[in-house]
């Protein structure tokens, strides 16, 4: 399981750009894109938006799809070529704890952290005058965590929007004719290689952690079903007693809410089947994690508690299979998406698969009102950046299927 909670009190952390420390990196981040992630190639289409926004002087908010770990280190390597300045990223705390290196430079290259557990007032308020003193584009990622589903939205924070908004009122004080914008930004990750070569020691690896013999004589696309429907029947039996029958996406449910309702009834005093799960994962946190640092909480207690913690990791990791994933759609990279959360579960770490190209894609600016119209259910601005992304994300699969040349705008790490 990996570590999203540290068990320390929350300290923000904020954003302290420097100059030196960001062309250093910049210059090593090729390298350890390629190593590290398998990525050889980076684009930018649609960098115009944003050199617009800019040079009119607005408060600009990036807001991204999130399918992979190296998703802010693609957006400021494929971006910087094109709009020169530097970023700012909103990151969960945990990631300033995972390294020494990674902690000394997250800061200095624009990264600053927020508490996923509870309200940070510091956090949200260092975002509003970034936004609203234009100092540098925002990088947030409204989906709240790693999907590694490329082809697939996850439900969208409305604190995206909120905070925006804080920023548009901020911008409004200092310069009445100063903007706060939003960029709807997709990442999409091509895998140029060959996939059979790829994903054949992955499988064998993971088959033999289950015991198996490798299952050579299934093709690609049913070996990897064989293993999900392995890989969830012993979490069933694990938790329920025993394998169900039914759908995929009818088990899985099953198994979330078997596992949320009673942490809802526990700490939040009723379930909360209408909410969306990644909601409800976050209230339970919000409800667990804060005692944890309370000296006079018993050992068993503790103990206790980091077990419920537990089983909310693994319903996100289950919430990250969306159903019929592999049933409706011939794209190899579900298929390597797939294996690598395989991976990632059972390992914590997936492996790089090599050659990756990302593209990266900006939308057009949605201009932000300080205000939040009154007597609508839905934030109006979260379902436009929705709206516009899943346009992005029709547009760049077009863009793959074409065979025009690389755009002027596109850039080669």
């Amino acid at each position: 399981m990996q570590q999203l909670i540290i068990d320390k009190p929350y300290r923000f952390i904020p954003s302290r750009n420097s100059r030196f420390w960001s062309v250093l990196v910049n210059l090593w981040l090729p390298g350890h894109l390629r190593k590290v992630y398998g990525i050889q190639s980076c684009e930018c289409i649609g960098a115009e938006h944003l050199r617009d926004s800019l040079n009119a002087g607005h408060g600009v908010l990036l807001a991204a799809n999130h399918c992979r770990p190296c998703d802010p280190m693609v957006i400021g390597r494929s971006l910087r070529p094109h709009v020169r300045c530097d970023f700012s990223t909103m990151a969960s705390w945990h990631i300033f704890h995972q390294s020494r290196m990674q902690s000394f430079l997250l800061p200095r290259m624009g990264g600053f952290s927020m508490h996923r557990e509870g309200m940070d007032r510091e956090s949200l308020n260092h975002a509003t005058q970034i936004l609203g003193e234009a100092r540098r584009p925002l990088i947030v990622f409204p989906e709240g965590f790693i999907t590694r589903s490329n082809d697939h939205l996850a439900n969208l924070m409305d604190g995206v929007a909120f905070m925006a908004r804080l920023g548009a009122k901020m911008a409004a004080k200092i310069d009445p004719k100063r903007k706060v914008v939003i960029h709807p930004t997709f990442l999409r990750y091509f895998f140029e290689g060959g996939l059979e070569a790829t994903l054949r020691p992955v499988l064998k690896d993971i088959e033999t952690k289950l015991t198996w013999q490798p299952q050579m004589h299934l093709s690609m696309r049913e070996r990897i079903a064989k293993l999900g429907e392995a890989l969830l029947s012993l979490k069933e039996i694990e938790y329920l007693g025993a394998s169900r029958a039914g759908s995929l996406a009818e088990r899985v449910g099953t198994l979330i809410d078997h596992l949320l309702s009673p942490l809802e009834a526990r700490w939040l005093k009723a379930p909360r089947r209408d909410k969306d799960t990644m909601e409800r994962i976050k209230a339970l946190r919000t409800a667990i994690v804060p005692d944890l640092l309370d000296e006079k909480l018993s050992e068993a207690d503790k103990t206790a508690r980091w077990r419920q913690l537990a089983d909310l990791y693994l319903v996100q990791q289950l919430h990250c299979y969306p159903g019929s994933y592999l049933d409706t759609s011939e794209a190899p990279e579900r298929l390597l998406e797939t294996v690598e959360r395989f991976e990632e579960d059972l390992t914590d770490v997936a492996r790089p698969h090599p050659p990756m190209r990302a593209v990266v894609m900006i939308g057009e600016a949605i201009e932000v009102s300080p205000e939040r119209p009154r007597g609508v259910p839905a934030d109006p601005v979260t379902l436009a950046i929705r709206q516009r992304l899943e346009s992005l994300m029709a547009v760049s699969l077009d863009y793959r299927r074409s065979t025009q040349p690389q755009r002027q705008d596109d850039h080669r790490v």
